[in-house]
């Protein structure tokens, strides 16, 4: 029984990432979500006391999920042994950053620059998920860079949470200029700014 409600209940946190990534929050009706999801009104509540605690969810797990593909990238997980070196693996994952956010399928778009300035003003519940995710995030490449130092890709005067913040922070602002500007040169500035950032010792 509780194996179906974890299933119903991403099934339907799925169903309503998928438009909310095209759409917005505020531009997509509850009715939307329960025609994609294909379930009733009375089902929805039963997992989702609200529409504001749903987009709460759909964070959470939006972080979850990108969190465990993050960790896998960059080596920070227990679970898998990676011989590149953590500054190799940093560089990978700002590759897939551009390939990504450079796509017209909107669907795989940062849910934080499609949804941070939108509900920041909307819902103080939501804008807690983004923020805790994004810390999540960071302190993730933190973690990596300090392994990088220590094994010497990188350079030992980085400062390894002040250096994920910086570009972190620096990645956000290129996507959405690159969402503005329907072209992908923000992104390669980006990289390039990335690599002189994470340059060998």
């Amino acid at each position: 029984m509780r194996a179906t409600y974890h299933i119903t209940k991403r099934h339907i946190l799925d169903a309503g990432q998928q438009i909310i990534a095209v759409k917005g929050f505020a531009g997509v009706g509850l009715s939307e979500i329960l025609l994609a999801a294909d379930i009733p009104k009375g089902s929805f509540y039963h997992y989702f006391g609200s529409k504001e605690q749903y987009g709460c969810a759909l964070l959470e797990q939006y972080f979850d999920d990108y969190l465990e593909k993050l960790k896998l990238i960059l080596g920070t997980t227990d679970h898998v042994t990676n011989t590149e070196s953590a500054r190799s693996r940093l560089l990978s994952y700002w590759g897939g950053w551009v390939e990504s956010q450079s796509c017209y399928d909107l669907k795989g778009r940062c849910m934080v620059v499609k949804l941070g300035a939108e509900v920041a003003d909307l819902s103080d519940a939501m804008r807690i998920a983004l923020c805790e995710g994004t810390h999540r995030v960071m302190a993730q490449l933190s973690i990596c860079i300090a392994t990088g130092i220590a094994e010497g890709s990188l350079r030992p005067e980085l400062d390894p949470a002040k250096t994920a913040e910086m570009l972190y922070q620096m990645w956000l602002g290129a996507s959405l200029l690159a969402k503005l500007q329907l072209a992908s040169a923000p992104l390669e500035n980006a990289m390039e700014t990335t690599n002189k950032v994470l340059m060998h010792p």
